[in-house]
């Protein structure tokens, strides 16, 4: 279990900063700006949740399988793929959380800043970003454990390989296929408690949300 586990924390710490990152360019973009295909861009922003996880990695893996550099490099099943998986059935609800946070900046303030002769970027850093960072933690905190309880899609394209691309969750349905049950009942005590300390986390974001509103 050691090994799925540090496997596990791995991928979260390459995870949570491209969430971060990915999550605040697109929720800032379908937040405050307007272009043509932005519906389309919406559509498979929120996609990925809508679709089974096996059928999502089915599309990955197809896709990926096709790409050069990716099928010469052996990305797929290895850590590569068990740390890239969890980032598409987890970043709509970074992007939305994202989202949410940003369209509910009052403009007038962001406004008022431009008539004093801010810039976009200088807009974003001192007013948007503060008053959005809140719903972005929740977000990141919910997104967080659905990347680190990911299932479907880690074992479509990178497998579930012990001590390579084995992760907490993929050890506990080896260890119930072969009836470990005590092996299986810690690990999935651990992602409980990982998990309700996320959702206290953002309980507590979301009471603060509402006092400074």
């Amino acid at each position: 279990m050691i090994s799925s586990l540090i496997i596990s924390l791995k991928v979260l710490a390459i995870d949570v900063p491209l969430l971060l990152i990915i999550g605040v360019a697109l929720g800032w973009i379908l937040a405050k700006t307007e272009f043509k295909g932005k519906d389309l861009l919406d559509v498979l922003v929120i996609l990925p949740i809508a679709l089974p996880p096996s059928v999502l990695g089915l599309y990955l893996l197809m896709t990926l399988s096709h790409i050069p550099f990716i099928r010469e490099a052996e990305v797929l099943f290895s850590f590569p793929a068990a740390a890239l998986a969890p980032l598409f059935p987890s970043l709509p609800i970074m992007i939305q959380a994202a989202r949410s946070g940003f369209s509910s900046v009052d403009r007038q303030l962001e406004q008022a800043a431009r008539t004093l002769g801010d810039s976009e970027l200088k807009i974003f850093w001192r007013i948007t970003f503060p008053l959005s960072r809140l719903s972005i933690m929740a977000g990141l905190a919910l997104a967080s454990m659905r990347a680190l309880g990911d299932f479907g899609v880690t074992l479509m394209i990178a497998g579930n390989i012990p001590g390579r691309t084995q992760t907490l969750p993929l050890f506990i349905y080896s260890n119930v296929e072969a009836m470990n049950f005590l092996e299986a009942n810690i690990a999935a005590l651990l992602l409980t408690i990982l998990g309700i300390a996320s959702l206290l986390i953002v309980k507590k974001l979301e009471g603060r949300h509402i006092e400074l509103s």
